[in-house]
């Protein structure tokens, strides 16, 4: 399955947006990158708007440009909002519940753990990232993956869950308790654009 590679701060600084949610991509330098970076940028059309702000979410949750759509279309056939529906099955995700949890203190590294097999969801194994977690499914490390350091670094690094996940430490199990609602999520995120970048 391909994964979006590359450079994140770059990414962060060509998009004026923090990939990582921590802003810190942005404070030493918030322009562009390259040889012409700090020449000021040309105003962008709404085209240009609608796709600047489909790949900063797509980079923030680490997504290829087929499963960025693919959830987009699922996301429109469900009740409600279509582009509250979307960051939704975004945050569901496992690779995003486990980092969530604090599992991990970058979504790639979640989705590593997940693709190794370190991750249990209601007690078996699953390996696929874009495995969409269900409100009350809980998820674990599995036992023998427990003493990973980096597992341990990431724990010791946090400061705090998000209120729709809760995790137990010692137990090293969390569940997804409920849906998040849309002002706990990025609020420079502007999902309608999304929504009409594909109605165009």
């Amino acid at each position: 399955m391909a994964t979006v590679n590359g450079p994140v701060w770059k990414k962060s600084r060509r998009l004026s947006f923090s990939i990582l949610e921590t802003g810190k991509e942005l404070q030493r330098r918030d322009y562009a990158p390259g040889q012409h970076g700090k020449a000021r940028r040309p105003k962008l059309s709404n085209y240009g708007l609608q796709q600047r702000e489909k790949q900063r979410i797509r980079f923030t949750y680490g997504v290829t440009e087929k499963q960025f759509y693919n959830t987009f279309k699922k996301a429109v056939k469900q009740e409600g909002v279509a582009g509250h529906n979307f960051l939704f099955m975004l945050e569901s995700r496992l690779d995003n519940v486990v980092y969530r949890m604090n599992l991990s203190r970058t979504r790639r590294g979640a989705r590593q753990l997940v693709n190794h097999g370190h991750i249990l969801v209601d007690g078996k194994k699953v390996d696929i990232p874009s495995f969409q977690v269900k409100p009350g499914q809980t998820i674990e490390v599995k036992e023998s993956s427990r003493s990973m350091a980096s597992i341990k670094e990431a724990m010791e690094a946090s400061v705090g869950t998000v209120a729709y996940v809760t995790f137990d430490a010692d137990k090293m199990k969390g569940e997804y308790v409920r849906l998040p609602e849309r002002s706990e999520l990025n609020q420079e995120i502007n999902e309608a654009l999304v929504v009409e970048f594909y109605n165009r």
